[in-house]
């Protein structure tokens, strides 16, 4: 069984974002970029999935720039077999992504698509669910646990309600949430591994999509400043201002 894992090469969560000072988006000039947490954890079940003996190989897919062949590397030294750029300089949207693991999974007959359900730059958490519309498969969004038996994911999702357990037939497409696994560490010798594993370059024409951007951004400003805190005398006074100043009351 092989295992399709996408990766996406994002602001590392430990930086605090800049916004460019023409508003046109957050500046990545010398700042440093890892793969988003949640593919982190994608590339983790898919790899445990292999040492079970249920995935026989893994394959990390990443779509941009070519630095992205960094995080596909972070991959293959966390256990992927290979890996596969779709190389563009073009900003990406979640649409245009789905299209190009739609073409992927097409090519590579994958019996499981793993991605992570949302990342941390955007926040879309769009691509999953389009590449299953796309495809035409099942999915299960926001795992918690995923158990392959027999041909069928068995798949804990977190709901509002609590928990939600879904049976899929497979080949199917499942989004990860935090707590379905934690990320192992990449250790030095598996990273100079990861640098004989073979690594696959393509373009969208190879791939016949077209990525061109339908969403235009407007501007991006960065969040208000909190304003200082004050003290009250007494009780009386706090709900005079939640219910007369903030009239969350």
């Amino acid at each position: 069984m092989k295992v399709l894992v996408a990766v996406k090469r994002v602001l590392d969560y430990n930086v605090k974002p800049r916004v460019k000072p023409d508003g046109s988006g957050v500046d990545l000039a010398g700042v440093k970029l890892s793969m988003n947490p949640f593919d982190e954890i994608a590339v983790e079940e898919a790899v445990r999935l292999k040492e079970k003996g249920i995935a026989t190989e893994v394959v990390a897919v990443s779509c941009g720039v070519t630095p992205c062949q960094e995080t596909l590397r972070t991959a293959m030294a966390m256990g992927a077999d290979r890996a596969i750029l779709v190389e563009c300089a073009e900003e990406l949207q979640p649409l245009a992504v789905a299209k190009l693991l739609k073409a992927l999974v097409d090519t590579e007959k994958p019996s499981l698509v793993i991605l992570g359900k949302q990342a941390i730059d955007d926040d879309c958490n769009q691509t999953g669910q389009m590449l299953a519309a796309l495809a035409g498969l099942p999915q299960a969004t926001f795992a918690s646990k995923v158990d392959v038996v027999d041909g069928k994911a068995t798949v804990t999702r977190e709901v509002d309600g609590g928990l939600e357990i879904l049976q899929l037939d497979m080949p199917a497409v499942i989004t990860t949430d935090l707590r379905l696994n934690e990320p192992r560490y990449v250790t030095l010798p598996n990273i100079m591994k990861a640098k004989k594993k073979p690594l696959q370059t393509l373009k969208p024409s190879d791939l016949g999509v077209d990525v061109t951007p339908r969403i235009r951004t407007l501007k991006v400003e960065e969040p208000p400043r909190r304003g200082a805190g004050v003290k009250l005398a007494d009780v009386a006074a706090l709900v005079d201002k939640l219910k007369n100043e903030a009239k969350v009351i």
